[in-house]
């Protein structure tokens, strides 16, 4: 059993310690990645090692629709062993101890380090360079202490999040999406409708675009990232150029401007204005109807005015942009070498 997709990173294939026990629809693994004996990848999983190492312990949990990566210029992802990931989270550019139980819909954010015997429950964000002590039960956004935790009640946690997985419901043929050459769709992509492209723009691993109601527009080298939904079931969905949807994003009918970031496992709600110039904090959403002004940096739930978009953010905002147009640039290359 291997992935459906594994691709190279400047030469470097993925290395299994031995031949994963299960690999779901549309599971990928990119780059430099280092995976233990007896790993379950689940529908949609992905492994991303496209600048940095990814190592990930032995029985090694991944469930659907969740993703691990890291930060290009900073920060690798290390996980220890026995750690059993849920649905739809993200373990970003982190370390992680042995014995952990992320639960689904879980945020880990750069630099972050999970130390072993935890449980993070469904939902939470561990910030950036937070430190989680083991032994403990933490919950919220951010990531906050509730009880002690013993080994035993983390292995029951585990196994229970497992049983739940289960199998993803089944998705609708999805269509041959017609784009310029400029333009990169990952093969485990899923488009459908009235979808409109960008030059330069990307489409990255598992995510899935539905404009079968309205349309999506989507701005040039705009980059959409791994498992990241757009549904349009009203007016549509337009994104305006030079912007980044960063990973497990959930976007419905709204509007975002130019040169914005919408962070890790945000959710954008029907409605949404979101002007040029913004960025959006990870796990962050927003209310229906809700205006985002521009030049600002908005957080929470719902979302609200953190402060100025200042020129070192606007800066580091640039440079995801003009990697993720290289990095379009080179799937495109390697998809059509790694059929």
């Amino acid at each position: 059993m291997t992935p459906d997709l594994i691709l190279p990173h400047d030469g470097v294939l993925p290395h299994f310690a031995s031949r994963p026990v299960w690999c779901g629809r549309g599971s990928t693994v990119i780059g430099a990645a280092t995976i233990g004996a007896q790993a379950w990848i689940g529908d949609d999983g992905v492994i991303r090692a496209d600048g940095q190492t990814v190592t990930l312990g032995d029985r090694f949990w991944l469930g659907h629709r969740s993703t691990v990566h890291i930060a290009t210029f900073t920060h690798g992802t290390t996980v220890g062993d026995r750690v059993t990931v849920g649905r739809n989270a993200v373990v970003h550019a982190c370390a992680v101890g042995s014995d952990v139980v992320i639960e689904d819909d879980v945020v880990i954010l750069d630099g972050a380090n999970v130390d072993g015997g935890v449980v993070i429950e469904a939902g939470a964000t561990v910030f950036p360079r937070a430190h989680l002590p083991g032994g403990f039960v933490y919950a919220g956004s951010p990531a906050k202490a509730q009880r002690p935790v013993t080994r035993e009640e983390i292995a029951e946690r585990a196994e229970r999040l497992r049983e739940a997985a289960g199998d993803s419901a089944p998705m609708p043929p999805a269509d041959e999406p017609d784009v310029e050459e400029s333009v990169f769709v990952a093969r485990t992509a899923r488009l459908r409708g009235r979808i409109a492209l960008g030059a330069g723009s990307t489409v990255l691993f598992s995510c899935e675009l539905s404009a079968e109601v309205g349309p999506i527009v989507v701005g040039a080298d705009t980059n959409i990232q791994d498992n990241s939904v757009l549904r349009s079931r009203g007016e549509g969905i337009v994104i305006g150029r030079d912007t980044t949807i960063g990973h497990n994003v959930r976007i419905a009918d709204c509007r975002i401007g130019a040169r914005s970031l919408i962070g890790i496992g945000a959710s954008i709600a029907p409605g949404t204005v979101i002007a040029d110039d913004v960025m959006l904090a990870a796990g962050a959403t927003t209310d229906p109807g809700q205006l985002l002004e521009g030049g600002q940096l908005w957080g929470g739930r719902p979302a609200r005015i953190l402060g100025p978009l200042d020129a070192e953010k606007r800066a580091m905002m640039s440079r995801i942009v003009e990697g993720y147009c290289e990095h379009g640039r080179a799937y495109r290359r390697l998809q059509a070498e790694y059929p």
